[in-house]
């Protein structure tokens, strides 16, 4: 089996699930706890929090564990129910887990202006300047596309929220252990992210919370996480989650080099191959690795099928709203025609795919497609 689909999910690194079986087995207690079970639980998570807080150079009291990326970003939107301004500015192409919950929250009284983006996926600062009202309350733009890769001008869009009094919050997922993340030189108030995503255990996650920004519980019930977080911590999830970022950070120089060595050998065999391919995305500003690919005259799902049988395990878009084949919401914001949005593979490596799985993957795409052609 071959796995190019670290864009949706990642396989547990060896040393992290190492560290959360034994948490799971040696450090069960409750931390809410006064005991010494509870109380050896709570140093798991603290230390946890800390390695989170060092490998992105912020402060332990900055990161709040949620259940994942999908529950961090409902925090942050469903906190606007408390605000007085109730507008939100964000793009065409954030996850489900941004652009379904704002539509859910119109039925409460927020209202969103989703800006558009350019051929590349990429946001144009002007566009959300233009956007600005006076009733914006918050700015909400991904750092890095999950279907093309397209890495956002986060900066630039920091500096629009901060000159207008805005929050920015923006959804990392996708990034660690893809690209530097630079949290303490920009002026983002709150940031998203999920362990799964860096080899970490699934179903854990954090926000990044700047100081000085209060929010509000959406889970309600006990007193857990600076009571902005109910229920009993998941101690070895969260265990996993710290070894994983810390892992992501220290070793990002070596996985950068190996993603881009990998993207960059597919890419120049492949479109001399079948040269009627398309690449889709930014050129130069994307994630290492993830590439968005366009193949005419075959639709996706004939694709998909084909590499399975043959072991090999690629996707069509975001797999958080996958099950069934349908044109990519991303795709089609990008201006990219229904038969060319229904024609497009995700292909995403891993720190441990080989050049010779690479080889594989082209082999099997290049009889596939005579097949059909």
């Amino acid at each position: 089996m071959l796995y190019f689909d670290h864009s949706a999910t990642t396989p547990i690194d060896p040393k992290v699930l190492a560290l959360t079986q034994k948490v799971a087995d040696t450090y069960f207690g409750n931390p809410s706890s006064i005991h010494q079970y509870g109380q050896k639980a709570r140093t798991i998570i603290e230390k946890s929090r800390r390695q989170i807080a060092d490998a992105l150079g912020v402060k332990s009291r900055n990161i709040l564990f949620t259940g994942g990326g999908s529950e961090a970003n409902n925090m942050v939107l469903q906190n606007l129910l408390y605000n007085d301004k109730k507008h939100v500015i964000t793009s065409s192409i954030e996850h489900p887990a941004i652009l379904k919950v704002l539509k859910h929250l119109e039925k409460f009284g927020i209202t969103y202006t989703a800006v558009p983006v350019d051929k590349f996926g990429m946001v144009n600062p002007s566009n959300i300047r233009s956007a600005v009202r006076k009733d914006t309350a918050l700015i909400s733009i991904m750092y890095a596309n999950n279907e093309v890769g397209t890495i956002q001008p986060i900066a630039k869009i920091a500096e629009i929220a901060k000159n207008n009094n805005i929050f920015f919050h923006s959804d990392a997922v996708q990034t660690p252990g893809k690209i530097p993340l630079l949290i303490n030189k920009l002026d983002i108030d709150l940031m998203s992210f999920s362990a799964h995503k860096f080899y970490g255990p699934k179903g854990v996650g954090f926000l990044y919370i700047r100081d000085g920004i209060k929010l509000y519980p959406i889970i309600i019930g006990g007193g857990q996480e600076r009571k902005l977080r109910a229920g009993t911590e998941n101690t070895p999830g969260i265990s996993g989650l710290g070894l994983a970022m810390e892992m992501a950070v220290k070793s990002l120089p070596d996985i950068q080099i190996h993603l881009e060595t990998l993207e960059n050998y597919f890419k120049n065999k492949f479109f001399k191959i079948y040269p009627k391919a398309i690449y889709n995305g930014h050129p130069d500003l994307h994630l290492p690795g993830l590439i968005s690919v366009t193949i005419p005259s075959i639709t996706s799902d004939i694709l998909l099928v084909n590499l399975d049988m043959r072991g090999i395990a690629v996707s069509s878009g975001s797999a958080c709203s996958s099950g069934t084949v349908r044109p990519s919401e991303v795709l089609k914001a990008m201006h990219i025609s229904h038969w060319n949005n229904i024609a497009t593979l995700r292909i995403s490596f891993g720190k441990d795919n080989t050049i010779e799985e690479v080889d594989r993957l082209i082999e099997a795409l290049d009889e596939i497609l005579k097949k059909y052609n």
